[in-house]
């Protein structure tokens, strides 16, 4: 399974994470340091969740940090891959009302965790276009430049989920 392309026209972060609203963070595994090189990303214990939709070792978190891990592709996501993806924004939620940090990644924290991240903030009655806005200029503006997930978030994830089951 492929889970991230090479796409050398999208930048690497400046930061590791990004606080989207209080306590609702997102971010990656790599991104362009002060120096302008491209470092690591490693979590230890900033976090009081952290999930993870695509794990690479030794980038963390601590023992004893809550870890949730769901690697999903960059790509088109069949049903019970969107499912997931729902109970992590649920959960990603809870943590948030329970007053927890929470940090949702992925490779760069645009794609992936934007899916999660977006869906946590509809669920707090958030439109998907105010979610994916405030994403954008909170983290990036290349977070989810994977227009495939843009239209999930239009169509709602639960629509998204029921259609892909149909077509399987």
């Amino acid at each position: 399974m492929r889970t991230r392309r090479k796409q050398p026209d999208v930048p690497a972060p400046d930061s590791p994470w990004s606080e989207i609203v209080p306590g609702l963070w997102m971010g990656g595994h790599e991104f362009r340091g002060r120096s302008g090189q491209l470092e690591f990303a490693v979590v230890r214990d900033e976090f009081d969740l952290v999930q993870t939709l695509l794990r690479l070792p030794g980038h963390g978190p601590d023992p004893g940090v809550e870890h949730h891990v769901w690697p999903i592709p960059d790509g088109p996501l069949d049903g019970t891959q969107l499912a997931g993806v729902i109970r992590l924004a649920e959960a990603a939620c809870e943590a948030v009302d329970a007053g927890r940090r929470v940090l949702v990644r992925c490779y760069h924290g645009y794609n992936r965790s934007g899916l999660v991240v977006a869906h946590a903030l509809v669920r707090r009655n958030h439109s998907a276009e105010q979610a994916i806005r405030l994403i954008r200029s909170r983290r990036s503006p290349w977070a989810l430049h994977n227009e495939l997930f843009v239209d999930y978030l239009r169509a709602g994830l639960s629509t998204a989920r029921l259609l892909e089951e149909l077509a399987e």
